[in-house]
């Protein structure tokens, strides 16, 4: 559900970078974000950090990517 608002909700930034360990956990981060209506912005990235898999995901805000269209 991609909301129609220009600005995302209680102040959050336009763009953020999701990041932790690849758990549970993190997927519901992301898709708590992409329920308030926040976009995929590229593709994820993972790294070992010598003791867990880290996981990043970029979200952008709509109305954040048609203004830099």
């Amino acid at each position: 559900m991609t909301s129609s608002a220009t600005t995302p909700p209680d102040g959050l930034p336009h763009y953020r970078l999701l990041t932790g360990p690849d758990d549970a956990s993190f997927c519901r981060r992301v898709s708590e974000v992409l329920a308030m209506g926040y976009e995929l912005y590229g593709s994820p990235a993972a790294t070992f950090n010598g003791e867990n898999v880290i996981v990043a995901q970029a979200v952008l805000w709509p109305s954040a990517k048609k203004n830099n269209s």
